[in-house]
């Protein structure tokens, strides 16, 4: 199985990055995983919420292979705590899908293609943060949920 997080946007922040990167190293001890950012769509201030959304949606599903499972990061989705998020990636992994793509969408959240392609929404919690921030606490829940698998000290409960 292999993990994809799929972000429309870069991250500028460096400690961000640097700490993204060594989640990403951690996370090699465990599975599969890819980081893919999708540049920022040109000339967005042009255009409506709607159009922008429904851009990014087509930069997004260029990603996206046939048999891949999508789960949304959005803020509607599904409240989960670090047990229940590991419980759900190990029945992902019992399941045997080739490719679980966590998707974070652009400021306006996604277009309604992108919702009618998902199979789950995911919500990091009822309050708003950067994309930024979002990509660093996805990789560290993602990253703990590993080592709940694993029965390793990392979480404490």
């Amino acid at each position: 199985m292999k993990i994809v997080l799929l972000s429309v946007g870069k991250t500028s922040n460096d400690y961000a990055k640097t700490e993204f990167g060594s989640y990403v190293k951690r996370l090699s001890h465990y599975i599969d995983f890819e980081s893919i950012e999708i540049p920022n769509i040109k000339n967005s201030k042009n255009l409506s919420k709607i159009e922008l959304k429904r851009k990014e949606g087509g930069a997004i599903i260029r990603f996206m292979l046939p048999n891949d499972y999508i789960i949304l990061l959005d803020e509607n989705g599904v409240n989960l705590n670090s047990i229940d998020f590991s419980k759900k990636m190990q029945k992902y992994m019992l399941n045997s899908y080739k490719r679980i793509v966590f998707v974070i969408g652009g400021a306006f959240g996604f277009s309604n293609e992108i919702y009618d392609l998902s199979n789950e929404k995911l919500s990091l919690s009822k309050m708003t943060f950067s994309h930024q921030m979002v990509r660093l606490f996805f990789i560290e829940q993602l990253y703990r949920s590993f080592t709940i698998i694993n029965n390793e000290k990392y979480h404490h409960k």
